[in-house]
Protein backbone atom coordinates (compact mmCIF):
# COMPACT_ATOMS: atom_id res chain seq x y z
CA UNK A 1 0.00 0.00 0.00
CA UNK A 2 1.21 3.39 -1.12
CA UNK A 3 1.67 6.12 1.70
CA UNK A 4 0.90 9.52 2.14
CA UNK A 5 3.87 12.22 1.09
CA UNK A 6 3.95 15.34 3.39
CA UNK A 7 6.61 18.14 2.58
CA UNK A 8 7.93 20.53 5.19
CA UNK A 9 9.50 23.55 4.22
CA UNK A 10 13.02 25.08 5.61
CA UNK A 11 13.43 28.35 7.91
CA UNK A 12 11.93 31.70 6.91
CA UNK A 13 9.59 29.90 4.48
CA UNK A 14 6.41 28.09 3.96
CA UNK A 15 4.51 25.30 1.99
CA UNK A 16 4.58 27.91 -1.24
CA UNK A 17 8.43 26.72 -1.80
CA UNK A 18 7.17 22.76 -3.17
CA UNK A 19 4.58 24.63 -5.94
CA UNK A 20 7.70 24.13 -8.39
CA UNK A 21 7.58 20.63 -8.22
CA UNK A 22 4.00 19.93 -6.72
CA UNK A 23 2.48 18.85 -9.95
CA UNK A 24 5.28 16.15 -10.97
CA UNK A 25 5.39 14.72 -7.00
CA UNK A 26 1.92 14.39 -7.57
CA UNK A 27 2.40 12.30 -10.80
CA UNK A 28 5.27 10.02 -9.49
CA UNK A 29 3.64 8.88 -6.07
CA UNK A 30 0.41 7.23 -6.18
CA UNK A 31 -1.00 8.65 -2.91
CA UNK A 32 -1.42 12.00 -1.96
CA UNK A 33 0.71 14.70 -1.48
CA UNK A 34 0.10 17.07 0.97
CA UNK A 35 2.68 20.71 2.24
CA UNK A 36 2.54 21.24 5.74
CA UNK A 37 3.41 24.63 7.07
CA UNK A 38 5.46 24.54 9.75
CA UNK A 39 3.76 26.06 13.31
CA UNK A 40 4.16 29.96 13.28
CA UNK A 41 4.78 29.84 9.23
CA UNK A 42 2.56 30.09 6.31
CA UNK A 43 -0.98 29.11 7.10
CA UNK A 44 -0.84 27.41 10.44
CA UNK A 45 -2.07 30.09 12.93
CA UNK A 46 -1.39 28.29 15.67
CA UNK A 47 2.42 27.60 17.31
CA UNK A 48 3.14 26.00 20.64
CA UNK A 49 3.81 28.51 23.38
CA UNK A 50 6.68 28.11 24.58
CA UNK A 51 7.84 27.19 21.32
CA UNK A 52 10.60 24.85 20.91
CA UNK A 53 11.59 21.83 18.29
CA UNK A 54 9.90 19.21 20.66
CA UNK A 55 6.87 21.28 20.99
CA UNK A 56 6.25 21.80 17.26
CA UNK A 57 7.22 18.43 15.70
CA UNK A 58 4.35 17.19 18.46
CA UNK A 59 2.29 19.40 16.63
CA UNK A 60 3.24 18.37 12.76
CA UNK A 61 2.81 14.67 14.12
CA UNK A 62 -0.91 15.07 14.74
CA UNK A 63 -1.26 16.10 11.23
CA UNK A 64 0.15 13.06 9.79
CA UNK A 65 -1.63 10.34 8.66
CA UNK A 66 0.21 6.91 9.98
CA UNK A 67 2.91 5.59 7.71
CA UNK A 68 3.68 8.62 6.18
CA UNK A 69 6.55 9.88 3.81
CA UNK A 70 8.10 12.79 5.34
CA UNK A 71 10.29 15.05 2.99
CA UNK A 72 12.09 17.76 4.90
CA UNK A 73 13.58 20.63 3.42
CA UNK A 74 16.79 22.26 5.13
CA UNK A 75 15.35 23.21 8.81
CA UNK A 76 12.46 20.98 8.04
CA UNK A 77 14.78 17.89 7.55
CA UNK A 78 15.15 18.11 11.35
CA UNK A 79 11.60 18.34 11.86
CA UNK A 80 11.32 15.02 10.16
CA UNK A 81 13.83 12.93 12.19
CA UNK A 82 12.57 14.42 15.18
CA UNK A 83 9.22 13.01 14.20
CA UNK A 84 10.55 9.89 12.51
CA UNK A 85 12.70 9.20 16.14
CA UNK A 86 9.76 10.44 18.26
CA UNK A 87 6.23 9.04 16.70
CA UNK A 88 7.75 6.24 14.59
CA UNK A 89 4.57 4.69 13.91
CA UNK A 90 3.34 7.95 11.87
CA UNK A 91 6.58 7.56 9.78
CA UNK A 92 7.69 5.03 7.29
CA UNK A 93 10.22 7.20 5.94
CA UNK A 94 12.01 10.28 5.64
CA UNK A 95 13.89 12.18 2.49
CA UNK A 96 16.10 14.92 3.97
CA UNK A 97 16.57 17.78 1.23
CA UNK A 98 20.23 19.57 2.00
CA UNK A 99 19.24 18.87 5.65
CA UNK A 100 21.88 17.55 7.93
CA UNK A 101 21.30 16.48 11.81
CA UNK A 102 23.60 18.79 13.02
CA UNK A 103 23.55 22.31 10.99
CA UNK A 104 25.81 24.00 13.28
CA UNK A 105 29.51 24.10 12.58
CA UNK A 106 31.40 22.43 15.79
CA UNK A 107 35.15 20.70 15.69
CA UNK A 108 34.15 17.63 14.27
CA UNK A 109 31.22 19.03 12.00
CA UNK A 110 31.37 20.91 9.02
CA UNK A 111 28.68 23.40 9.03
CA UNK A 112 27.35 26.95 9.15
CA UNK A 113 29.46 28.84 11.40
CA UNK A 114 28.38 30.13 14.80
CA UNK A 115 28.70 34.21 14.06
CA UNK A 116 26.40 33.71 10.45
CA UNK A 117 23.53 32.20 12.68
CA UNK A 118 24.23 34.88 15.92
CA UNK A 119 24.28 37.76 12.99
CA UNK A 120 20.65 36.96 11.44
CA UNK A 121 19.15 36.24 14.93
CA UNK A 122 20.67 40.27 15.45
CA UNK A 123 19.63 41.48 12.21
CA UNK A 124 16.13 39.43 12.43
CA UNK A 125 15.03 42.04 15.12
CA UNK A 126 15.82 45.01 13.40
CA UNK A 127 15.10 43.57 9.41
CA UNK A 128 12.96 41.07 9.33
CA UNK A 129 12.19 41.08 5.40
CA UNK A 130 16.07 41.68 4.99
CA UNK A 131 17.12 39.15 6.67
CA UNK A 132 15.26 36.51 4.99
CA UNK A 133 16.19 37.81 1.79
CA UNK A 134 19.82 37.33 2.74
CA UNK A 135 19.32 34.11 3.37
CA UNK A 136 17.46 33.23 0.08
CA UNK A 137 20.58 34.94 -1.35
CA UNK A 138 22.80 32.08 0.59
CA UNK A 139 20.13 29.46 -0.53
CA UNK A 140 20.97 29.77 -3.71
CA UNK A 141 24.64 30.22 -4.26
CA UNK A 142 26.56 28.53 -6.16
CA UNK A 143 23.79 27.82 -8.75
CA UNK A 144 24.14 28.75 -12.46
CA UNK A 145 20.53 30.23 -12.07
CA UNK A 146 20.42 32.12 -8.60
CA UNK A 147 19.34 35.00 -9.60
CA UNK A 148 16.21 33.21 -10.93
CA UNK A 149 15.84 30.63 -8.57
CA UNK A 150 15.62 34.12 -5.88
CA UNK A 151 12.75 35.41 -7.94
CA UNK A 152 10.66 32.40 -8.56
CA UNK A 153 11.20 31.85 -4.58
CA UNK A 154 9.67 34.86 -3.64
CA UNK A 155 7.16 34.91 -5.55
CA UNK A 156 5.68 31.45 -4.32
CA UNK A 157 6.45 32.50 -0.77
CA UNK A 158 4.35 35.48 -1.11
CA UNK A 159 1.29 34.25 -1.72
CA UNK A 160 1.43 32.89 2.01
CA UNK A 161 0.86 35.22 5.07
CA UNK A 162 4.70 35.86 6.41
CA UNK A 163 5.76 33.98 9.08
CA UNK A 164 5.62 34.63 13.27
CA UNK A 165 8.54 36.38 14.84
CA UNK A 166 8.54 33.79 17.46
CA UNK A 167 8.63 30.89 14.92
CA UNK A 168 11.84 32.74 13.29
CA UNK A 169 13.81 33.57 15.99
CA UNK A 170 13.15 29.86 17.33
CA UNK A 171 14.05 27.96 14.39
CA UNK A 172 17.03 30.19 14.43
CA UNK A 173 18.04 28.56 17.50
CA UNK A 174 17.31 25.08 16.69
CA UNK A 175 19.72 25.32 13.70
CA UNK A 176 21.99 27.10 15.98
CA UNK A 177 21.84 24.54 19.17
CA UNK A 178 19.76 21.23 18.17
CA UNK A 179 22.08 18.30 17.55
CA UNK A 180 20.03 14.98 16.02
CA UNK A 181 23.31 13.20 15.34
CA UNK A 182 22.11 10.70 18.21
CA UNK A 183 18.67 10.53 16.51
CA UNK A 184 19.90 10.20 13.62
CA UNK A 185 22.24 7.54 13.94
CA UNK A 186 19.75 5.68 15.55
CA UNK A 187 16.09 6.39 13.99
CA UNK A 188 14.61 2.67 13.05
CA UNK A 189 12.92 4.58 10.13
CA UNK A 190 14.94 4.73 6.93
CA UNK A 191 16.31 7.52 5.54
CA UNK A 192 16.96 9.02 2.45
CA UNK A 193 18.67 12.26 1.33
CA UNK A 194 19.07 14.62 -2.21
CA UNK A 195 21.98 17.47 -1.67
CA UNK A 196 23.48 20.06 -3.39
CA UNK A 197 27.27 20.02 -3.74
CA UNK A 198 27.83 23.33 -3.53
CA UNK A 199 25.47 24.09 -0.90
CA UNK A 200 27.14 26.34 1.46
CA UNK A 201 24.79 25.97 4.16
CA UNK A 202 25.32 22.09 4.23
CA UNK A 203 28.77 21.30 3.36
CA UNK A 204 29.41 18.13 0.90
CA UNK A 205 32.04 17.37 3.70
CA UNK A 206 29.03 16.49 5.84
CA UNK A 207 27.01 13.90 3.98
CA UNK A 208 29.74 11.91 4.35
CA UNK A 209 29.77 12.28 8.25
CA UNK A 210 25.77 11.28 8.05
CA UNK A 211 26.92 8.11 6.33
CA UNK A 212 29.14 6.86 9.02
CA UNK A 213 26.73 7.24 11.71
CA UNK A 214 23.84 5.60 10.17
CA UNK A 215 25.41 3.01 7.58
CA UNK A 216 21.15 2.59 6.39
CA UNK A 217 21.62 6.03 4.98
CA UNK A 218 21.60 6.63 1.40
CA UNK A 219 21.56 9.71 -0.67
CA UNK A 220 22.18 11.37 -4.05
CA UNK A 221 24.36 14.63 -4.96
CA UNK A 222 23.26 17.05 -7.75
CA UNK A 223 26.93 18.41 -8.77
CA UNK A 224 26.21 22.02 -9.17
CA UNK A 225 23.22 22.05 -7.12
CA UNK A 226 23.24 24.55 -4.12
CA UNK A 227 20.37 24.53 -1.18
CA UNK A 228 17.64 24.75 -3.22
CA UNK A 229 18.03 21.65 -5.65
CA UNK A 230 14.28 21.39 -5.92
CA UNK A 231 14.07 24.76 -7.74
CA UNK A 232 17.68 24.95 -9.08
CA UNK A 233 17.99 21.18 -11.05
CA UNK A 234 14.19 20.05 -10.78
CA UNK A 235 14.53 17.17 -13.50
CA UNK A 236 17.76 15.69 -11.27
CA UNK A 237 15.87 16.23 -8.38
CA UNK A 238 13.10 14.70 -9.31
CA UNK A 239 14.60 11.31 -10.74
CA UNK A 240 16.64 11.25 -7.24
CA UNK A 241 13.16 11.64 -5.73
CA UNK A 242 11.04 8.87 -8.12
CA UNK A 243 13.88 6.06 -7.11
CA UNK A 244 13.52 6.77 -3.20
CA UNK A 245 9.80 6.74 -3.02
Amino acid sequence: MQNELVLLHGWGMNQGVWQVILPELEFIHADTVRCLDLPGYGNSEAWPKPYSLHAAALQLSEQLQPNSTLMGWSLGGLFAVYIAKHWPKKVAKVILVAATPLFAETDDWPGIKDNVLTAFKDQLVTHREKTIERFLAIQAMGSDSARDDIKQLKKLLNEYPAPQESALSVGLDILQHDDLRNTFANCAVPIRGVFGRLDALVPYRAVAKMQALNSDFEYEVIDKASHAPFISHKKEFLSAIKSML
